[in-house]
């Protein structure tokens, strides 16, 4: 008896993280083959559209993302930008005081990206905002493409696709470039299948009455101002032609503490949002954000060393060759992923080792995230990650 319930734990484990990372992709789609409805936007006048850039310390790209952002393919008397310095030491805001057409709002107190945005949003007086990173590029149309989806009253945010662009001498980006081109296809289904469940802050829209003061310890903006947009009853949409261009971290190291931070703010967001954990309140979305969030935040990081000792241990009670072969498989996936962390460190570059060795850091970063943030040590005024410059 204890033998089968060993196993069927087991089983159950491996099914779990399955589908957190790829069986719940398999099931959208099937289910959108099955009730494929298509979304049209109606493109009527262009709304006013305020966008947000919050910049601390960056003088050397803060003037490319101010013509970049100028440049953008919308009617200029529509358009309002504004960019918050506070904090900033360097030049950053001497630069955007050269240019008229953007409001400046800097303090030279540092209190977190949330007590900025909560500030800035007070002076919005457009109906859409726009939230875009300092280190990010946007395509022309990015905002056109973004508002066109304003036209359907149930849409409450819009979210872009992030682009991690290749470079051959950063080491991180064959995890992250790859990791991001399948968080946009999983956007892409949930948004077809009903709402995305969390934006990235390169890019994301929402409407501007529904902005809900933060509280200033909010490590992941982003993710709960859209979660609380679809706590209200609206959705988030997602538009890949409305694209943040972003290169990628400067080495593991540098990725390994934005991850960190990530996870700390992931087990605050679960918290902060836990009346989306009420499967009453909204099925659909509580299919979608305990399917496509929750699950790789809580139960497959604690699973992963669990499936593995449980393997060993099936195989030394049953000598079922189906759990040798299986034990064999994970030896081998963590030897690889053992090689691509020695490779990453001698800057040695191999798409093949850098998956399985990107899993592994992705869940083992849950783990020092969930520890940062029980020890209340991780700060809104995180050190950002170095990453390669945008040419």
């Amino acid at each position: 008896m204890q033998i089968l319930f060993q196993t069927v734990f087991f089983l159950v484990s491996v099914f779990i993280i399955f589908y957190s990372y790829l069986g719940y992709g398999v099931l959208i789609y099937i289910l959108l083959k099955f009730r494929r409805k298509s979304k049209k936007t109606t493109i009527g006048d262009d709304p006013g559209v305020t966008l947000i850039v919050a910049a601390y310390n960056e003088q050397d790209f803060i003037q490319t993302k101010i013509h970049n952002s100028l440049s953008l393919n919308y009617p200029k008397d529509k358009l309002r930008f504004i960019f918050i310095t506070d904090g900033s030491t360097d030049a950053t805001p001497e630069i955007v005081k050269r240019f008229p057409q953007i409001t400046l709002m800097h303090e030279a107190a540092r209190r977190g990206k949330t007590a900025a945005l909560n500030r800035a949003m007070k002076t919005v007086t457009t109906p859409i905002v726009v939230f875009t990173d300092a280190n990010t590029l946007l395509n022309e149309d990015a905002i056109k493409e973004i508002t066109k989806h304003y036209s359907d009253p149930v849409v409450g945010g819009v979210a872009g696709e992030k682009k991690v662009i290749s470079n051959e001498d950063a080491k991180a980006e064959a995890g992250e470039g790859i990791y991001w081109k399948y968080e946009s296809f999983l956007k892409k289904q949930d948004w077809d299948f009903y709402t995305v469940v969390g934006a990235a802050g390169e890019l994301f829209s929402i409407r501007t009455e529904l902005y809900e003061e933060l509280n200033e310890n909010v490590l992941l903006d982003d993710f709960i101002i859209s979660l609380k947009v679809c706590s209200k009853g609206y959705r988030v949409a997602y538009e890949p032609n409305a694209y943040a261009i972003e290169s990628p971290s400067d080495s593991m190291k540098e990725e390994q503490k934005r991850k960190i931070r990530i996870s700390a703010g992931s087990i605050q967001a679960m918290i902060m949002l836990k009346s989306l954990l009420n499967p009453f309140k909204n099925p659909k979305l509580f299919f979608q954000y305990v399917s496509h969030r929750v699950l790789r935040w809580t139960l497959c990081p604690l699973l992963l060393p669990v499936i593995f000792f449980l393997n060993i241990w099936i195989c030394i009670h049953t000598g079922s060759i189906f759990f040798y072969l299986f034990l064999i498989m994970q030896i081998i996936f963590y030897l690889l992923a053992a090689i691509g962390w020695v490779l990453a460190n001698k800057n040695v570059k191999s798409r093949m080792l850098y998956i399985p060795y990107y899993f592994v850091f992705m869940n083992a970063s849950v783990y020092l995230g969930f520890i940062r943030y029980m020890k209340k040590n991780q700060s809104v005024l995180w050190e950002k990650a170095a990453r390669k410059k945008l040419e």
